[in-house]
């Protein structure tokens, strides 16, 4: 019963200085090619020496010696940065600012075994890594580094704002905080019993993973739907199961996360210190989103005069993926707010 409940669990879940490699040869990503900006794949390390893997994107035209505002971005969890992260990337870049968008640590074209693995201090730290490698890229200005996170990764970008002072402005986009998910169930309907049951049977399996050699995977999305699943469930199919959004490598489109990563979302929570941020911090999420809580809960907790929350009538929490069918991303709201705070 308890690994029926923790598969169903992750099903829902999962709903969540460097050097220039060669420039794609072919366009690998699930959104249209703009003509309007440059992208090379690239790669840097974070401090735990696990390389990552990004593709940045700048504006046509750039000078060679003109210092531009960056912004990092990741995002959601489970997803690649041929999905949305580097839709976001693109559109800003389209902007004026030099964008990268990366894969976390253990997923996509990133490095680090074993795989599809997620830690909320490695996640936290890829964050940061991705800043050290822009503070040192020829054409970015590093006083004007911004990071942007969506779904489970707009957590991480709060937690790394927290921790990371050359970070001035953040963007947290149909946010999920993972770790509060993992550890009390959606709307916190998880109690302290139903918790160490859940512990118990992840600690269990870690016994058989390490006889076996090898992971256990956690339940992910079905490939089909019957109808009766949750419709957020079903948002999340439509999205990584068909053409609008499906990538070979993302976990959520083809594989499964490690199950036993579950242990350290649950007793790490990541928006401790998330009072503590004194850079401009922007929340956006959707009217209808089932995740919208959390969003608006991390926004209490923030203080100053430069936090704001942005709520997008009527979309869901996938519309803010892509854009959906409603165009739904506020692309000029997020572009003027790094416009403001990274100037």
């Amino acid at each position: 019963m308890i690994k029926k409940v923790l598969s169903g669990l992750f099903t829902v879940l999962l709903i969540v200085g460097g050097s220039n490699m060669a420039n794609a040869k072919t366009w690998d990503k699930t959104f249209p090619k703009s003509d309007k900006v440059n992208v090379q794949k690239v790669e840097f390390k974070n401090r735990f020496g696990i390389t990552l893997v990004g593709d940045l994107y700048s504006p046509k035209g750039v000078n060679a010696n003109e210092k531009l505002a960056a912004i990092a971005i990741s995002g959601p969890f489970g997803a690649v940065k041929e999905q949305s992260s580097g839709l976001y990337a693109q559109t800003l870049a389209e902007s004026g600012f030099i964008t990268l968008a990366f894969d976390p640590s253990y997923t996509g074209e990133s490095k680090g075994t074993p795989r599809n693995v997620a830690s909320p201090d490695i996640n936290t730290e890829d964050f940061s890594a991705a800043v050290d490698f822009l503070s040192n890229y020829k054409n970015v200005d590093s006083n004007k580094i911004g990071i942007l996170g969506i779904c489970g990764f707009g957590g991480f970008a709060i937690n790394a704002a927290a921790m990371d002072t050359r970070i001035k402005a953040t963007v947290a986009s149909t946010m999920y905080d993972i770790t509060r998910v993992s550890a009390k169930g959606y709307n916190d309907s998880m109690d302290e019993n139903a918790r160490y049951e859940m512990k118990q049977a992840l600690n269990k399996q870690r016994t058989e993973d390490y006889k076996r050699g090898k992971y256990l995977g956690a339940g992910g999305l079905p490939e089909k739907l019957t109808g009766e699943e949750p419709q957020f469930v079903q948002d999340y199919w439509g999205y990584y199961k068909t053409k609008r959004g499906f990538h070979k490598r993302s976990i959520n489109s083809n594989s499964k996360w490690n199950m036993t990563s579950s242990l350290s979302l649950i007793n790490m929570p990541i928006l401790q210190y998330s009072d503590e941020i004194i850079s401009a911090v922007l929340i956006v999420h959707g009217e209808n989103a089932h995740s919208r809580y959390m969003g608006e809960d991390a926004f209490k907790k923030l203080k100053g005069e430069n936090k704001e929350l942005f709520i997008v009538k009527g979309a869901n929490h996938v519309d803010l993926y892509d854009g959906g069918d409603k165009n739904a991303i506020p692309f000029d709201k997020i572009e003027s707010f790094y416009k403001e705070n990274l100037k």
